[in-house]
């Protein structure tokens, strides 16, 4: 089993950057795929980004891409998610979320975090 833990969201003004740390407990992390997840206001749960087991292969949505990073580190059983030049519409609640193999679908991911609110001011 795989206990996520988000943090580091908050309030910024357009333009700004902010990084999203995802902290998992269990023995099996490093085996999974971790994935971010985004849910605005009124809206379904979206996919964001993610990043294979071991770190090589990563896939973004086009509405983050060349502005979102998706990163881990194994050894501290933790996934990353820096957002640079963020916009009003990134505005939402982020999830990361762990899946046994790279998947878009949020029916994919077995163990989900509680989430960390993401606020960006115009």
């Amino acid at each position: 089993q795989v206990q996520l833990v988000e943090s580091g969201g908050g309030l910024v003004q357009a333009g700004g950057s902010m990084r999203l740390s995802c902290a998992a407990s269990g023995r099996t992390f490093s085996g999974h795929t971790m994935g971010w997840f985004r849910q605005a206001t009124g809206k379904e749960r979206e996919f964001v980004a993610h990043i294979s087991w071991n770190g090589d292969t990563t896939r973004y949505a086009d509405s983050v891409k060349g502005r979102f990073t998706i990163s881990r580190d194994n050894a501290k059983n933790t996934v990353y998610l820096q957002m640079n030049r963020l916009k009003p519409e990134d505005t939402a609640v982020y999830y990361c979320a762990a899946a046994p193999y790279p998947t878009l679908t949020p029916r994919g991911y077995i163990y989900w975090g509680q989430g960390t609110q993401v606020t960006v001011s115009s």
